[in-house]
This record gives structure tokens, C-alpha cells and sequence, in this order.
């Protein structure tokens, strides 16, 4: 992950100052790059194809996404923006103002994120803001096991797994 900023941004700051191309988050106020791994994206478009296509198929007032972010409070008052791997938000949420950027306060029915490197953020950080925001149904998608080899759970024989906690 790069860091693109100096001065603690605040979370308006963050969109005025977003770069246009790439994926960013503002973490203690910072812009930092979210890059993943093919593997770490083949997960995430699986599992948003999946939701898009269920969706449809039930005729959902949802709209699934990859791009949204969120503005999320630490329990320190800190504002981050922060932006999951798969985002299922209410239609009349998501088309309540068309010409705003893809940024929201506003709590969303699921938030998707697919471990990696900085799977400490996943585990400890998003679940905590995001419970924060109201967000009721949060998914980690440890594909690598990397909890269970951090030692977040006690069984060393699991198989990758999803945590899905209840907010």
C-alpha cells in the first residue's frame, strides 16, 4: 500500500483529494492505495457476480458494488473512508442522489471484505467502524486462512473459511 498524504485529512478533504484512477482509503487520515492480488480479486468478482446474479434472479431492490466508499468513525472519533470488496446497498439508497459520488454515511445491508495483507484491518478495524455505521451483516472472506495462521482461532486443521459476525 502507497501513501499518498502528509497533513491528517479529514473525510471531505479525502474525496476532494482522491485520485481519479485506483482504489484509496483514507486511514488516520491519510489516502492510502488498496491494491489486491489476481487471486484476492478473482475471489471478490466471484462472490460480486454472485450477489448480482441472485439478485436479479429475485427481482431485489439491491444494487451490488465494488467502487462505493464509506465513511466510517474509529472509536477514537478518527473519520475513515473506507471501501469493501463487495457492497450490497438498497437501491433507494445507492439512486437517492445520482450526481453524488459513489461516498456514503449512510449504513448499507452488507459489507464483503476478502483478507490479504492487511487482514488485521478486516478483522479488527472494518468490523469495529462498520459496526460503528450500522452496517447489521459484515462477511470476511479469509480464503488463505490468514486469521487462523495469525492465531485468531484456536483449531490449527480449519480450511479457509468465511466470518460472517453478527454487528
Amino acid at each position: 500500500m502507497k501513501t499518498y498524504t502528509r497533513q491528517k485529512l479529514t473525510f471531505e478533504q479525502f474525496l476532494e483529494q482522491c485520485p481519479e484512477e485506483g482504489f484509496y482509503e483514507l486511514v488516520d487520515g491519510e489516502i492510502v492505495e488498496v491494491r489486491a492480488t489476481r487471486n484476492h480479486d478473482d475471489v471478490a468478482n466471484f462472490i460480486f457476480f454472485g450477489f448480482n446474479d441472485e439478485i436479479r434472479r429475485l427481482n431485489l431492490n439491491y444494487v451490488v458494488n465494488n467502487t462505493a466508499v464509506f465513511k466510517t468513525i474509529t472509536a477514537n472519533g478518527i473519520e475513515q473512508g473506507r471501501k469493501p470488496d463487495v457492497s450490497v446497498i438498497d437501491k433507494d439508497t445507492w439512486r437517492s442522489n445520482r450526481s453524488a459520488y459513489s461516498a456514503l454515511e449512510e449504513p448499507i445491508q452488507l459489507a464483503v471484505e476478502v483478507t490479504s495483507t492487511n487482514w488485521e484491518d478486516d478483522y479488527i478495524d472494518k468490523l469495529d467502524e462498520y459496526q460503528r455505521l450500522g452496517i447489521t451483516e459484515y462477511w470476511i472472506v479469509d480464503y488463505l486462512a490468514i486469521g487462523l495462521r495469525a492465531g485468531l482461532f484456536r483449531s490449527r486443521h480449519k480450511p479457509p473459511r468465511t466470518k460472517v459476525p453478527r454487528l
